[in-house]
């Protein structure tokens, strides 16, 4: 699970972030009032963020407080996007399946790890 988390987390930095950036996370910070080239380089900062925080995941693979991070912050950025830009959450594959499949991963992994804390 920590291996899934940490892949999504860096390839959602990487690839539409980084690599391609995409026009719809320049629209998102763009609607926060900044211009163009500002917007970009906030994309690109949070990409690495992201991927930053995917790798905590390899890192300290026993960590609840990572997932319940994982949660609260999945969480935040659906909301972000219902606020901002309704009209991602309407294609396939958009914001709602990803979170939500994120979200699940990292509640079944807290329940996992509290049972493997609670072995003798």
């Amino acid at each position: 699970m920590q291996i899934t988390l940490a892949v999504l987390w860096i390839y959602q930095g990487l690839i539409p972030k980084i690599l391609f950036q995409s026009t719809a996370e320049i629209a998102i910070w763009q609607s926060m009032g900044l211009e163009l080239a500002l917007a970009k380089i906030c994309v690109a900062l949070s990409g690495m963020i992201e991927m930053m925080f995917g790798c905590t995941f390899v890192i300290w693979p026993r960590a609840i407080i990572l997932h319940q991070l994982n949660i609260l912050g999945l969480a935040g950025l659906l909301l972000l996007i219902m606020l901002t830009n309704p009209l991602q959450l309407t294609p396939a594959f958009n914001p709602v399946v990803m979170n939500m499949a994120m979200i699940v991963i990292s509640m079944l992994a807290i329940q996992i790890l509290k049972l493997k804390n609670q072995q003798p």
